[in-house]
């Protein structure tokens, strides 16, 4: 439902606010008031071509901005969540904003709920929260794409067509499975070997594991080679430290151990000293010991360049493992653990083929008896759906008029629906787009047909695309007939009704009015009028004014009260000179509306 629609700069308007209501909202005016540029406005921010005539004279830009409420519409919500946008709102607060800006030059920015969308996005995600009817344009419903919905819901077959859906996707996820399977076994043996090459190559390596995996290693070789590196450098500085220590004529270890002894001696003179005698002697120990581990260690450290030469070739190993699987020696490990995997699903290639083949077999025959119940109730439908059709364009005054809804199979132009499903195989398997034929029609998700709705306007005719209709008139009238039988199906959305009225007049101007009240007695309906017989079953009536600020024309929309509705009906019916003649009139048009409703 359409909350609020607010218009900027567009056309004669320079800013306007407009609160819908549920029900039938009634918009009347002089012609040239801005009826139509409502509805232009409305096109615009629901993903229409934008055209650069629109923007008010003097302004950089036009602005269009909606406010929808959209709670129950999973369509709109799945859409949504693809592009990672959500309702703003839950349940029956759930609310979506659409805005559209149109620059003097042409060019257009959309927004979902604040966020830049492309054209085709907006249009995309917006087709279903209004289809708009006029004397030139007619959305949604003349559209051939969206006539299998309408026969599904009017069927009572969505729940059909959904568990349809599922079983169509799991059938391609099956021929999906199969298709990988086969391809691996086109080329078993050359990738078993491949495979075993790659086992044999990370097997010779003979990984060791330490406390923290295979990096223990790598970590203990890049010590050694360090060290292996750099022993002339060690020998130098360790050789002397051993001189300085102990090596020398007045080497630290002598001169601490003459120092101990003197203070031995001074210990006997007096006793106060002997703690630190104690602790000097104790000092000559430790740096005894460390001497003679300095020069054990002096004495083992030789150059070595084989084992340099093993320590820098198993670096070496180890990063071109890394740097074929994976980056670690973690990753690494874990590829051989892959390659093992494949290698035991590749030995069960003919087990895992035959289950996978009859995973495909019965997921198939699960579609197909879905698809063929789907056709049985869609073939059932289809007449009746018509024949209420054709019945309220007779109750219209196209009695002579006959609705057709025509069923015709998927990728087959011009052939029937399939009367029966039997079981088919698969099409181009080893491809990306697999299709599944039955008795050599393809299934898709929505079942094997597609369905659309052909008139012929006149006893005789032969029945066409509603589009194909010359007559704009009976096109508008054909338009409403529908909505009348469809009115309750379908997504909750809103039906514009632009001056569909045109070139009708008397007791059937009554006969539409009764038909839109219908209509907005399941949705919300707009519909722009003439006729004070279609006014006047309004839940809300809105009048559309011109005039004159500034030496600039401007267009302003109000709501009208009771009474102003009252005069607004007798201006209708009787013109410039509303007489009481035309009041009684009006009120004896509006009383005979709340009797009806």
């Amino acid at each position: 439902m359409l909350s609020c629609l607010r218009i900027r700069d567009l056309a004669i308007i320079d800013e306007l606010e407009l609160e819908l209501g549920p029900g039938l909202n009634v918009l009347t005016g002089e012609t040239g008031a801005g009826k139509s540029i409502l509805v232009s406005a409305l096109e615009l921010v629901l993903g229409g071509k934008g055209r650069p005539e629109l923007v008010r004279s003097g302004a950089k830009d036009g602005e269009v901005e909606a406010l929808f409420s959209v709670q129950g519409d999973a369509r709109l919500a799945r859409s949504l969540a693809e592009l990672e946008l959500d309702a703003v709102g839950e349940g029956e607060e759930a609310e979506l904003v659409v805005r559209r800006v149109l620059s003097a030059s042409g060019r257009t920015r959309g927004f979902l709920n604040g966020r830049l969308v492309p054209q085709q996005v907006l249009a995309r995600l917006t087709r279903g929260l209004t289809d708009i009817s006029s004397q030139h344009e007619h959305h949604t419903l003349s559209d051939p794409s969206t006539h299998l919905g309408y026969l599904d819901a009017f069927a009572h077959a969505g729940s059909l067509r959904e568990r349809l859906a599922r079983a169509y996707q799991e059938l391609r996820q099956a021929a999906a499975l199969l298709r990988d399977c086969e391809a691996r076994g086109q080329d078993r043996e050359a990738r078993e070997s491949f495979l075993q090459a790659q086992l044999q190559e990370i097997d010779d390596a003979e990984l060791r594991a330490g406390r923290d995996g295979a990096l223990d290693e790598e970590q203990e070789l890049e010590q050694r080679c360090r060290r292996l590196r750099s022993v002339e450098a060690l020998l130098r500085l360790t050789g002397q430290a051993a001189e300085l220590l102990y090596e020398r004529d007045d080497s630290v270890v002598d001169g601490l151990a003459q120092a101990a002894r003197n203070l031995g001696e001074a210990a006997e003179l007096d006793p106060q000293l002997a703690p630190l005698a104690a602790q000097l002697e104790a000092l000559r120990g430790q740096l005894a010991d460390a001497a003679r581990e300095l020069g054990r260690h002096v004495r083992a450290v030789r150059p070595d360049p084989d084992a340099l030469q093993r320590a820098e070739e198993r670096l070496y190993q180890l990063a071109k493992l890394k740097r074929r699987y994976g980056g670690s020696l973690e990753a690494v490990l874990a590829h051989r653990g892959e390659c093992q995997a494949e290698l035991d699903a590749l030995s069960r290639y003919d087990e895992t083929s035959e289950a996978l083949q009859l995973a495909l077999a019965r997921s198939l025959q699960a579609a197909e008896a879905l698809a063929r119940a789907l056709s049985s109730e869609r073939r059932l439908a289809a007449g009746r759906l018509g024949a209420a059709i054709s019945q309220e364009l007779d109750s219209l005054g196209m009695g002579g008029a006959r609705v057709v809804v025509s069923l015709r199979s998927l990728g087959l132009p011009g052939a029937p629906a399939a009367g029966t499903v039997s079981p088919g195989l698969p099409r181009a398997l080893s491809g990306e787009a697999t299709e599944f034929l039955i008795d050599g029609v393809p299934l898709s998700s929505d079942g094997l047909e597609r369905a659309e709705f052909l008139i012929a306007p006149n006893r005789g005719e032969e029945a066409r695309s509603l589009h194909r209709v010359a007559s704009g008139g009976e096109l508008s009238r054909a338009m409403l007939a529908i909505k009348c039988v469809l009115a309750d199906l379908g997504p909750a959305g809103m039906y514009v009704f632009d001056e569909i009225d045109t070139g009708v007049g008397g007791g059937m101007a009554e006969i539409i009015g009764r038909k839109i009240r219908s209509v907005a007695r399941h949705r919300q309906v707009l519909c722009i009028t003439h006729l004070p017989q279609i006014a006047v079953f309004a839940d809300q009536h809105f009048k559309v004014e011109k005039f004159v600020r500034d030496e600039r024309t401007l267009s302003r929309v109000r709501r009208l009260s009771g009474r102003e509705q009252r005069e607004e009906i007798a201006r209708m019916l009787g013109g410039l000179n509303i007489t009481a003649k035309t009041r009684a009139a009006a009120r004896e048009l509006l009383h005979q509306a709340r009797r009806v409703a």
